[in-house]
Formats: structure tokens, C-alpha cells, sequence
């Protein structure tokens, strides 16, 4: 069970607005998890950042009340997983999900060498869409084309491996990896090109978030523990500042706070030329701001007593 934390905003509020962390468990969708959360905490804005596929396992980011708003943070930031990869053995969807389609022998590997071609796989790259996948081709899911038997061709995107470390098991078909990369990366065709690098095939056989940015999943909550915790009146909402921690943030006086509620421009004494989160002088988040020449205007604003305890 997780402590109680005093950074944590009281459950009991009466406008629920936060981030809640969650461990999702393994065979639940991310939205199957948005849907939980909206009943135990009986509000309706609830939405999630980073899609977690139903395999997967691990820290999924929510936001509640009005900091659904700031989600988009959350959602670009770099993302740390473990798993594991069974070679040997190809499916359709590159995971264990999918239809095995080929089989293939297994080289002789050492830990040593496989973490020589894992390591020539970082930086920056490009890499294709898997067919099955969320991603949308003329405005159709590119799973939906696949389940036609259909395969269209997909778009390479940039990604960044930062990380990316194995270990041998038991098993010597089975490996284990942690790697670090940038949000948009499929770590099933990262895993499937490793295979191919080894020369063989294989496939996403685990997976669990264990981090994204600076949020890690040993402060998340599964859904059991969430409900219990409610029911005991315990604290589970972190407040809405969370989102944006990784952003430079300037605490401002009240006269500034009631400009941008009007959506004016104001000054601030940063030399910030991108987004900047606003405070007050307690430390809840008032907006998001952008530099616009001299002044800053707003993108975000939060309402009124929304960060208020």
C-alpha cells in the first residue's frame, strides 16, 4: 500500500483535479483503466497519457478534473521499460499477442555480444509503424487494415533510443532488456530488429513501463489499492503543478494571477523563451505561458480554486 504523501491533493475535495499515477495491470486497455478510475473517483474527466497496450504492463499518467488540459506534457516525455524478447519465434503484431507466422534456429549468443549490437541500435533513428498498430494511414487504424490482411506502407517516424541494455536468462531463447527512448518509439519493432540483427526472428514477449520522465511507477497506484485507499479518505491526487515539472516555473503575485485569468499578456522576470508554468505564491499552478516578444501569454489558464486544497 502506498504511503500517504503530503504533496498528494485530499481525495475528498470538492472539485477533483490532479495527476494520478497507476500501475496498470497486464490484460486491462488503458481506456478499460480511464473507465475505472472515472467510476471510483465518480468524475468524468478523467484521460490518460502514453497508451499502454493490453499485454503491457506498468505506470500509466493520468490526469483528473481540469489537468486532462495538461496532459500533452506528460505525453511527451521519455519513456523507460523492461521486458522480454523470446527469439526464435515471429508473430503477426511483433508481440505476444499476435499469430505466430515463422520460426527460425537460434544462433550461439553470448550476453556479451548481443549487448554490442544492442548498443550500435542507439541514437537517433527512424523507424516504420508496425502494421499492427494504432496509427492511422487515410484516416484508417492501421490494425483495422491489418486484420483485412491488408499491409499499406507506413511512414518511418524519428525516434531516440537512449538506453538499451539485455540479459541473458535461463532460457536461451528468452532475453531480458531495459531501454530508455523517446515518446513514439515501439519498442516490439525495436525488439524484432534486434532478432534480425542476431540473425534471427523474434518478438515482444513482456513489457512494463517503468518510468516516464521523471514520474516512475513504485509511486503509482494499482486500481486495487486505489479503491481501498478511497475508501479510506487517504489522499491520491498529485497536484496539477506535477504535469509540468520539467518545465522553468515563476511564482507570481496575485495582480499578475487576475491578468492572465483575463487572458492578458504579462511580464515576468525569466529570460525563458518557450513555456513557462506560472505558480502562486504557495506553489499551485496558475498557467501556462509562452514567451510572445517582451511578455508572456497564456495558454493554459486553471480555473479559480481548481489547485485549491
Amino acid at each position: 500500500m502506498k504511503p500517504l504523501k503530503s504533496s498528494f491533493v485530499d481525495a475528498t475535495m470538492t472539485r477533483a483535479n490532479g495527476q494520478l499515477l497507476i500501475d496498470k495491470a497486464s490484460g486491462l486497455t488503458s481506456h478499460d483503466v480511464v473507465a475505472r478510475v472515472r467510476k471510483l473517483l465518480s468524475e468524468q474527466r478523467v484521460g490518460h497519457a502514453g497508451t499502454l497496450d493490453p499485454m503491457a504492463s506498468g505506470l500509466l499518467i493520468l490526469g483528473v478534473g481540469a489537468s486532462t488540459r495538461l496532459l500533452r506534457f506528460a505525453q511527451a516525455q521519455v519513456k523507460r521499460y523492461s521486458g522480454e524478447v523470446t527469439l526464435g519465434v515471429a508473430t503477426d503484431s511483433l508481440d505476444a499477442d499476435g499469430v505466430v507466422v515463422a520460426t527460425s534456429a537460434l544462433p550461439a549468443l553470448n550476453e556479451a555480444y548481443v549487448n554490442d549490437v544492442a548498443r550500435a541500435m542507439l541514437g537517433a533513428q527512424l523507424q516504420t509503424p508496425p502494421m499492427v498498430s494504432a496509427r492511422r494511414v487515410d484516416g484508417q487504424r492501421l490494425y483495422n487494415l491489418a486484420r483485412q490482411g491488408l499491409s499499406v506502407e507506413r511512414e518511418a517516424r524519428p525516434v531516440t533510443i537512449e538506453s538499451f541494455m539485455v540479459c541473458a536468462s535461463e532460457d536461451p531463447a528468452r532475453w531480458h532488456f531495459e531501454v530508455t527512448c523517446s515518446v513514439g518509439t515501439y519498442v516490439r519493432v525495436l525488439l524484432s530488429d534486434l532478432a534480425e540483427r542476431l540473425g534471427t526472428l523474434g518478438h515482444l514477449s513482456a513489457l512494463r513501463r517503468e518510468a516516464s520522465g521523471a514520474h516512475e511507477v513504485h509511486n503509482a497506484w494499482t486500481l486495487e489499492e486505489l479503491g481501498v485507499a478511497l475508501d479510506e479518505g487517504r489522499s491520491v491526487l498529485r497536484p496539477p503543478v506535477a504535469f509540468v515539472d520539467e518545465l522553468e516555473q515563476v511564482r507570481v503575485d496575485a495582480a499578475t494571477i487576475a491578468r492572465l485569468r483575463q487572458g492578458q499578456r504579462v511580464e515576468l522576470d525569466t529570460a525563458a523563451e518557450g513555456e513557462v508554468a506560472v505558480l502562486d505564491v504557495e506553489g499551485d499552478l496558475v498557467a501556462i505561458v509562452v514567451a510572445r516578444a517582451a511578455l508572456f501569454k497564456p495558454e493554459v489558464v486553471m480555473p479559480d480554486d481548481s489547485t485549491k486544497r
